[in-house]
């Protein structure tokens, strides 16, 4: 895919027969989805499948995924908790150790699941979060390491949470952790898979930014006073917002997934980062509507808790440096074309 000019970025002069035609003349697979049109536009995807067990598959991320794996040929296995609710479902307890045989003979494992970052973060908030990532990650890894037949790759979700606030300074993948409880989940919550490491699975931590969709997330929350003319900055506007549309997240993860080389944390952000106040102007002028109403911090303080500091007011600017250096094309780059196709504008 290096080297390639994308022609399955959404246009709306092109139509879904011009788009297959091009993407065959360039030796692309694309799957196109039709009931998922506002989520999944086109995603590039390497000739690769088997059997893949996907947890938090209701999950804003899990549940564009799931269909996107299967479209393109991949027999998806859902994860979940408590009683299933049909074929194709394993249940498992993600307090309790997970047997290896529940787990063995599939080709890739995506992990997923894990309690809402959303809300107040109160002391039992936060121990809710931690919980509900780093033991039921550490027994999903400690399951797939003692498998009889462990899967070729584990993909497990992360966050740019991991570098904490740190300014105008570029975060590439190998840029050291920062403080705050973010930072500190993270570094847990990745350090939780290396069971599976040990055992000589790749392993791929995706540290997702601020995934951008209709259906959910950041820009859902964001939409209704945005809508009335009543958005404007977090904070002083400053920080950097590491976005990324919701088609590059699962084009992100079916492409590490893909390809045997990518190993080990990968930011899955747009290489195009934006000040905050250049993401609400940006937001703003879609809608055709100002942003002259901004929070200021101690609002956001009093609001979120420790949450503002550590999502809304930090600044991470941030760079796909594994993805651009592995191949990856991304449909979406720009804030402005993303948000107009994810809201019909």
């Amino acid at each position: 895919m290096r080297g390639l000019s994308p022609p399955y970025c959404h246009s709306p002069q092109l139509s879904r027969e011009t788009l297959q035609a091009t993407s065959l003349q360039n030796g692309l697979t694309l799957q196109i989805l039709p009931d998922l049109s506002e989520l999944i536009d086109l995603v590039p995807v390497k000739s690769t499948t088997g059997k893949v067990l996907v947890s938090g598959s209701s999950g804003l991320i899990g549940s564009a995924l799931l269909p996107a794996l299967k479209a393109n040929g991949w027999q998806a296995t859902r994860l979940v908790r408590g009683v299933s609710s049909g074929n194709g479902a394993i249940t498992w307890d993600p307090t309790k150790p997970l047997a290896p045989e529940v787990v063995s003979g599939f080709d890739a494992v995506i992990h997923l699941a894990g309690e809402s970052i959303v809300g107040r973060w109160t002391e039992a908030k936060k121990l809710r979060i931690l919980e509900s990532r780093v033991r039921p990650t550490r027994h999903l890894a400690q399951a797939l390491a003692s498998a009889r037949q462990p899967p070729r790759v584990l993909v497990c979700a992360s966050a740019v949470g991991y570098y904490g606030s740190r300014g105008d300074e570029v975060l590439r993948e190998d840029s050291p952790s920062g403080q705050g409880f973010a930072a500190e989940l993270c570094r847990q919550w990745e350090a939780a898979s290396r069971p599976a490491t040990d055992a000589g699975v790749r392993v791929v931590q995706t540290r997702f930014g601020v995934v951008l969709s209709s259906a959910g997330g950041a820009l859902r929350k964001m939409l209704p006073p945005f809508r009335l003319g009543l958005g404007g900055n977090m904070g002083d506007g400053r920080q950097w917002w590491p976005w990324i549309d919701l088609n590059d997240v699962v084009g992100a993860i079916l492409h590490v997934v893909a390809n045997d080389s990518v190993h080990g944390p990968v930011n899955v952000a747009s290489p195009n980062p934006m000040r905050n106040a250049d993401f609400t102007k940006t937001l703003a002028a879609v809608l055709s509507r100002p942003a002259i109403f901004p929070m200021p911090a101690f609002v956001a303080r009093l609001a979120f808790g420790e949450m503002a500091d550590d999502l809304l007011l930090a600044s991470q600017r941030v760079q796909p440096a594994k993805l651009l250096g592995s191949g990856y094309v991304f449909q979406h780059p720009d804030l402005q074309q993303s948000l107009r196709v994810i809201l019909g504008k």
